[in-house]
């Protein structure tokens, strides 16, 4: 993907500005001072940078900075995917700092998470400058990096797949060996507690039914009398349901003689008294089941006592108990099995972990190969930028423990002169050195970078002439894969552009306002007179002319 727009509003001494950038080498010129570093200041803004409300401009409200971005490679559509966000093109990412410090981030329209914003900045564009964040510092960035040059995905897949075999087995020996360590300290108490709830012989619903059976055994006599009373009432006397229901029949009989039509009402009489018979049957079977049985009482009282006691402990209900049971016979069968299964178990963990060192150690061969013609290529380089003495190397140290990442830790190393020691790259260089191992390194990565934007900002700090032209020629280079945006003094490198602008700033209404405006023909040649040293002298403006022709053949 490539940056084509990025508008700025009210940034410091920016009131509104749009660059229009292309594909290859973006280079921004203009007077010291002019404004050109806070562009680069607002593309990081936009891609994640720490918001400063000091920096919006005079006497407004906020500062805006939109880009818009097209032509998304595959391997930059991956991650722009994996950070749940829709590829759509064109794609636009807007950040908004008011005066008050409040910031908010929109991308593709939708509101965004300045967190999610920094995670898609890497994605996009890899800053170097004084004052962005160095990805290839970081050491994570430089494995990746090692990796990506080496084509080591599958191996790398392969070490995280067995890492993660190992990790899971080692997770289930803790849990092993815990389950194991508390079965031994509840050892005694779980035999007594399994011993004890086996020996009751629990039935779900058991309690239930004791205290229906206990109601009845301690209320017989009560219950015997309703019963009696249910059966002497149907079957009693001249008042009784039977005998009532008998005038009630005598009394259909005589209608029945004078209306027909009432006949069928006998089949309603005659299964009053099927019911009536049955009930009073039921009654008198009920009664003859209910008596005194106070040795039965007693036995009742004691299982209820003996249940309640268990739910008490291990309930509170009678399936909590039968639940604590089973467990409890699963954690003395760890008892019984575990050392077996431990054994068994750390049997597979030395296998995984002999199969995740094999893994390791051919990642670890790549590794090397690949570090060695990193710094060979990069090695080649650094003279031609100016740092003759300098000297790249890919240092592998072991790590103490395989992990995901492989066996060793990945540092980039430099010694920037003859007979000084090799330190750490983050270490070793000032801004304008390390800028110029970055583009060396960038050269040499150009194939595997999957940052489709690379911003460069101080690259020619302390350098000229010849060494100046081959940075140009290194910046060119690299904007053969990538997209460049490089702020320069240097005509040698901006003479190399594909796109060229010129930042310059003005007073207007009292306030210094920079402007940019894209540069084509002999509005390019008085321009890169002017970095020469004087856009009015001819010998500069030959020169120019020179530098233009000259690049233009190399092209």
């Amino acid at each position: 993907m490539t940056l084509t727009s990025l508008r700025i509003r009210d940034l410091a001494t920016i009131a509104d500005v749009t660059l229009e950038l292309g594909p290859g080498l973006n280079v921004l010129t203009g007077e010291t001072g002019a404004g050109k570093s806070m562009l680069v200041d607002a593309l990081a803004l936009l891609l994640g940078d720490r918001a400063d409300r000091a920096a919006i401009r005079p006497g407004a409200a906020r500062t805006v900075v939109e880009g818009v971005f097209e032509q998304l490679p595959a391997t930059a559509r991956e991650r722009v995917e994996s950070l749940g966000l829709d590829v759509e093109e064109p794609f636009v990412v807007r950040r908004e700092v008011t005066a008050e410090g409040r910031s908010r981030a929109w991308i593709n329209g939708s509101p965004a998470t300045i967190g999610t914003l920094a995670s898609l900045g890497e994605t996009l564009a890899d800053m170097h400058g004084q004052h962005q964040t160095v990805q290839l510092l970081d050491a994570a960035v430089q494995r990746e990096l090692l990796d990506a040059f080496a084509d080591a995905s599958v191996a790398l897949r392969t070490v995280r797949e067995a890492a993660a075999a190992v990790v899971a087995l080692r997770d289930e020996e803790t849990a092993l060996t815990a389950r194991l360590d508390t079965a031994v300290r509840r050892a005694d108490w779980l035999r007594h507690m399994v011993r004890e709830i086996e020996a009751a012989r629990l039935r779900l619903g058991e309690d239930d039914a004791l205290d229906q059976e206990a109601l009845r055994l301690g209320q017989a006599s009560t219950l015997a009398e309703h019963a009696e009373r249910i059966a002497d009432a149907i079957e009693g006397d001249e008042q009784g349901a039977r005998a009532v229901l008998g005038r009630a029949e005598r009394a259909l009989s005589a209608l029945v003689r004078v209306d027909a039509s009432t006949s069928d009402w006998q089949e309603l009489i005659d299964t009053a008294y099927t019911a009536l018979d049955e009930l009073a049957r039921r009654a008198r079977d009920y009664t003859s089941t209910l008596s005194d049985d106070p040795a039965r009482l007693a036995e009742l009282e004691g299982r209820r006592d003996l249940l309640h006691d268990l739910k008490r402990r291990h309930g509170p209900a009678l399936s909590d108990v039968l639940a604590t049971l089973e467990s409890g016979r699963g954690e003395l069968d760890v008892l019984d099995t575990a050392d077996v299964d431990l054994r068994a178990l750390r049997g597979r963990i030395a296998a995984a972990e002999m199969e995740l060192g094999a893994r390791a150690a051919a990642l670890t061969v790549l590794r090397q190969a690949s570090g060695e013609r990193i710094a060979r290529e990069v090695n080649r380089w650094l003279p031609r930028l100016g740092l003759s003495g300098g000297e790249f190397a890919v240092r592998l140290t072991p790590l103490a423990q395989v992990g995901p990442s492989g066996a060793e830790a990945i540092v980039f190393e430099v010694r920037l002169n003859k007979g000084m020691t090799a330190r750490a790259l983050a270490e070793s260089a000032s801004g304008g050195e390390l800028s110029r191992i970055m583009l060396a390194l960038k050269v040499a990565l150009a194939r595997h970078d999957a940052v489709p934007t690379l911003v460069f900002d101080e690259i020619d700090q302390g350098v000229g002439g010849e060494v100046g032209g081959r940075i140009g020629d290194a910046l060119a280079n690299v904007a053969g894969r990538h997209q460049v945006l490089v702020i320069t003094h240097l005509p040698q490198i901006a003479a190399r552009a594909d796109h060229h602008l010129r930042v310059e700033k003005a007073t207007r209404s009292g306030l210094a306002t920079s402007d940019v405006a894209v540069l084509h023909g002999e509005d390019r040649v008085i321009e890169l007179a002017r970095m020469l040293g004087n856009p009015e002298d001819d010998a500069a403006r030959r020169l120019a002319l020179s530098l233009l022709n000259r690049t233009s053949v190399k092209a």
